[in-house]
């Protein structure tokens, strides 16, 4: 609708006109035209204001063209999202499987040595009678004691190695993985070359230092089985641990592990078995069982 007005020069005759119409085609997604007409002949002009309105068709086939286009954007949205999110899912898979294998074949492999050589090298020193009960108790009491001291160990070597001078290898860990291994599994390796040396050592040689070695390098090994199925199965999921993540103790390291990653206290805790006490000292627990509940939801999800 619009109102025209018109104004003549004449001192007589004044003339207002109300709804006056004026259909003109109007420029695109403008919201109003001014007109201005002049005459010369009578010395008069008209000024009208055209309010315009968008045609009910014009309405429709700009939604129709913009459904079209967000649909057809939409669909090729999500074909690329599910594409992208399938090659995702097989990529996990593959690398998930290729760690478990990894993982299986290390674990038997050492438990194996392991196994054999207290075994073999116990069974060697009794074939004359004799029953070293002295040197078997101490092999075992330094299995325990060694397994015991590796988390001590690795608390110090976490907190001032790995994120100290040797952060540049380190720091794979704290990143998004690409592949089923990472540098920081070099640790791992690092760690087993002592046990395996002092294993083999324990196994040659008779006597109660070579027994000592022995039980020394059988707690690295058992401290170094545990920390792969917690740290690498259960925290970080690079293999399933089957009743293992059902273990309520173990879930409370599990989630105070996650918070190590967080930053939130400043990298602690930075030993593993006993980061819920590294994180009461700290004033985390608060932290720690919202964490957990997290991680339960996201399990039960």
């Amino acid at each position: 609708m619009a109102t025209g007005l018109s104004i003549t020069s004449s001192p007589i005759t004044h003339r207002f006109k109300q709804n006056t119409y004026h259909y003109q085609v109007p420029k695109p997604f403008s919201k109003s035209t001014i007109a201005t007409q002049f005459r010369r002949k009578s010395f008069s002009f008209r000024l009208c204001l055209v309010k315009e309105k968008n045609t009910k068709d014009d309405v429709i086939q700009v939604e129709k063209e913009n459904t079209v286009e967000y649909t057809d954007n939409n669909i090729k949205n999500q074909v690329t999202t599910t594409h992208v999110v399938s090659e995702r899912l097989a990529r996990k898979t593959l690398e998930r499987y290729t760690y478990l294998v990894a993982a299986i074949m290390s674990s038997f492999g050492v438990t194996s040595m392991a196994a054999m050589s207290v075994y073999y090298r116990f069974s060697w020193q009794m074939e004359g009678g004799e029953f070293p009960i002295v040197e078997m108790f101490s092999t075992f009491v330094l299995s325990v004691g060694a397994a015991v001291g590796m988390e001590f160990w690795a608390r110090w070597a976490h907190r001032a190695l790995w994120h100290a001078s040797l952060w540049s290898m380190h720091q794979s860990h704290h990143r998004p993985r690409d592949g089923p291994f990472e540098l920081n599994d070099v640790f791992a390796i690092i760690n087993a070359v002592p046990a395996i040396a002092l294993i083999s050592y324990g196994f040659s040689n008779q006597g109660l230092v070579p027994g000592l070695c022995l039980g020394i390098g059988l707690g690295i090994t058992m401290y170094g089985m545990a920390y792969m199925f917690v740290h690498d199965g259960l925290v970080h999921r690079r293999f399933p641990v089957g009743p293992i993540a059902d273990v309520p103790y173990l879930q409370r390291v599990a989630s105070a592990h996650q918070l190590h990653h967080s930053d939130k206290f400043d990298g602690v805790p930075y030993g593993l078995f006993l980061g819920p006490k590294e994180l009461e000292k700290v004033g985390g627990l608060e932290e720690l069982e919202k964490e957990i509940q997290r991680r339960t939801k996201q399990s039960k999800g």
